[in-house]
């Protein structure tokens, strides 16, 4: 009985969390919003600059990873730990891969010299300015999610292979794919938002 009570408290936890999250997120997109109606077109020829095949590719390898997590909980359930494993820590790399390839696109705009603070960019009209700004803060904050995330997940894989997570407890893996589910939903938020604009 006790540890069902601890289980649902933790579950309970983890969603109040994910609701702070999404709040923090939301705030973001509300502030994004409006800069955006005040400055439709100067936002649009912005987000034209931005690489749009890197931020493709990583779409793509968040919704992989969605797919990767979500087995490993499955097979965790099935008792297959290897296989959960195997699927987890390849979570785990597909994150790795999309700061690897958001580290490439930060990197261009920063030999540019687009970049918060830059010269080059405070020269430009007030709009441009904020639009980076937003670009620069929300994608960070939401690689920074990322990294927490990979360190989440490696950790929990470690207990799995200590023996501490298995099919009869499976919550601390489901609660780790909750999260990074929440992480995937935000880019897919935020992709359209800033390559997309029409």
């Amino acid at each position: 009985m006790g540890n069902h009570k601890n289980e649902a408290y933790s579950r309970l936890g983890m969603w109040l969390f994910l609701l702070s999250e999404i709040l923090l997120f939301g705030g973001l997109f509300i502030l994004y919003s409006v800069y955006r109606f005040q400055n439709a077109q100067i936002f649009h020829l912005a987000a034209e600059a931005l690489n749009r095949p890197i931020g493709t590719i990583n779409t793509i390898v968040l919704l992989t990873s969605s797919l990767t997590m979500a087995l490993s909980i499955y097979f965790l359930k099935m008792e297959k730990p290897r296989r959960s494993l195997f699927f987890l820590f390849s979570t785990v790399a597909l994150g790795v891969l999309f700061l690897i390839n958001k580290s490439v696109e930060w990197s261009i705009k920063f030999h540019h010299g687009v970049y918060p603070n830059a010269p080059r960019l405070l020269e430009r009209e007030r709009g441009e300015i904020l639009f980076y700004g937003l670009y620069y803060s929300m994608t960070g904050l939401h690689a920074l999610h990322v990294l927490v995330g990979i360190g989440i997940l490696s950790g929990v894989g470690l207990w799995m292979m200590r023996g501490r997570i298995h099919h009869k407890h499976v919550l601390p893996l489901e609660n780790s794919g909750l999260y990074w589910h929440l992480v995937d939903i935000i880019w897919v938020f935020l992709f359209p938002l800033f390559y997309l604009i029409t």
